[in-house]
């Protein structure tokens, strides 16, 4: 009996040796993962930025082409802010208002930026595994010298969900600035990144285009 159990704990050990994955496979199933989440096919995740005095902004984001919504929230204060190519309407609950605007090419800069830091999550830094739980891997992230980048942070801390190979969390802090992506997914509908004015009744429009 004795045999019987060990040789069956042998062969465990080796299964599971077997199925261990290393840092640099986990990372290679993580950019194929997030290779999926496109702009284009409809993407969401959230954002939150703290700066300092100031405090932290929370934002959740809707992407679809080049279509966006985002939810943003500072201390008491919220805002819906909704953008297509030309144009951005915000609503200010605690106004009841909407305001109508052109369109800032900076609007649209932020959203390049936070999309490009989602496709290539690790390029250019030194990965390193942490500690893992039953759902996730922690790994952190420490910019390599062969990194030119000046716009890059030091260090950034990355948490990649077992189920999905998606990067759960994504937090880094630059010019003591630290900003934190979370709950990246695909799937977003048309009616999710769309201004429809008729979801806002009584509202007051402020039409400045």
């Amino acid at each position: 009996m004795k045999r019987i159990l060990t040789c069956i704990a042998a062969c465990l050990f080796s299964a599971a040796l077997l199925s261990a994955q290393t840092p640099d496979e986990i990372i290679a199933r993580m950019d194929e993962a997030m290779s999926k989440i496109k702009p284009e096919t409809g993407m969401k995740m959230g954002m939150d930025i703290s700066i300092p005095i100031i405090g932290k902004t929370s934002s959740d984001i809707w992407i679809l082409g080049e279509k966006t919504r985002m939810e943003v929230s500072l201390k008491d204060e919220k805002s819906t802010i909704w953008m297509d190519e030309t144009t951005t309407w915000t609503y200010t609950p605690k106004d009841n208002e909407v305001v109508i605007e052109n369109r800032k090419p900076s609007d649209s800069s932020t959203t390049d930026d936070n999309l490009g830091l989602v496709n290539s999550v690790t390029e250019g830094y030194n990965v390193k595994l942490e500690k893992e739980t039953a759902d996730a891997w922690y790994f952190n992230c420490t910019k390599s010298k062969s990194n030119t980048k000046k716009d890059d942070p030091r260090k950034m801390s990355l948490v990649v969900d077992k189920n999905t190979y998606v990067a759960k969390n994504l937090s880094a802090r630059t010019k003591g600035i630290t900003i934190t992506l979370r709950d990246m997914a695909s799937g977003v509908t048309a009616d999710d990144v769309t201004y429809d004015p008729s979801k806002l009744p009584g509202v007051k429009v402020t039409d400045k285009r």
